[in-house]
């Protein structure tokens, strides 16, 4: 559903999009190689007993992007039309390295879900449905860009689940750390380095997504009721080594974005084609 929505829905609908697939074993190899002509795809195919995880999955594509902007999207959402040209306009006049987000539009699938957080809109699990085998995309996208013609929001964040920025930018600042894969904290962490070096971040309501919410890394069988021991454990362990790194838990601001940590023990720059080898 995410290639399609690509194909359908984007701007710039034949864009190059890379695929990496780590450690799947429900099928989606098999698809993947199926429709790779028919949708022009760079898949990747991977196996492995160290997986690479979100932030190390991230880091494997953006090295494979051979165009200036790189628009990371997980397989776990929907974009609405134009989803990538509303982000794109953000870098007009823009001098300094920009981190550009969509809204996310949310089903409420944890206990704690607001109807409304600075760049999320949260709504009831049967708006547009929860599954993707109930999910309704015609639907969605009418009320998307509906929702982005009436609404022109910017919050500073960045979208920890994917962004859109300038390749060059990603790799100068090292990308995600391996330390912590496979999934939970990455995205602090690189938010954190990126403030600290002077990176802008820009989430406009004018480009909207669907994210169906944490099905590759928190709900693995999308079962919304169990959470994938991957998950529990990488929380647990990623804590630790984050307080190890930094010295401190994060905080974040009013916008509920992670705030910048000074601490001259940490290097904000690391080294991107380091952070590759070390997935080898």
């Amino acid at each position: 559903m995410a290639i399609k929505s690509v194909r359908q829905n984007a701007y710039y609908k034949d864009m190059p999009i890379v695929v990496h697939a780590e450690n799947c074993n429900d099928g989606t190899d098999e698809w993947l190689e199926s429709v790779k002509r028919g949708l022009d795809l760079d898949i990747y195919i991977d196996h492995n007993n160290n997986p690479k995880g979100i932030g190390g999955g991230m880091n494997f594509c953006v090295d494979k992007v051979q165009t200036e902007f790189v628009n990371i999207i997980h397989s776990d959402m929907w974009i609405a039309p134009n989803q990538d040209l509303e982000l794109l306009k953000l870098f007009e006049n823009e001098s300094k390295p920009l981190i550009a987000s969509s809204f996310r539009v949310q089903p409420k699938i944890f206990p704690n879900d607001p109807d409304y957080r600075p760049g999320t809109v949260f709504v009831p699990m049967n708006a547009f449905g929860e599954y993707h085998h109930n999910f309704n995309n015609d639907y969605f996208d009418e009320w998307a860009s509906e929702f982005s013609n009436q609404n022109d929001v910017v919050v500073r964040k960045g979208g920890g689940a994917g962004f859109f920025c300038r390749k060059r930018d990603y790799v100068h600042i090292g990308g995600n750390d391996p330390i912590f894969s496979p999934a939970s904290w990455e995205d602090m962490d690189l938010f954190i380095r990126m403030q600290n070096e002077g990176y802008e971040f820009k989430m406009t309501s004018k480009s909207v997504v669907y994210h169906f919410s944490a099905r590759g890394s928190h709900f693995k069988d999308d079962d919304i009721t169990k959470k994938s021991q991957r998950q529990t454990e990488s929380e647990q362990n990623n804590v630790r080594k984050f307080i190890t790194k930094w010295g401190t838990l994060p905080q974040h601001d009013s916008e509920t974005f992670v705030k910048p940590i000074h601490n001259q023990s940490v290097e904000n720059i690391m080294n991107f084609e380091k952070n590759l080898v070390y997935f080898k």
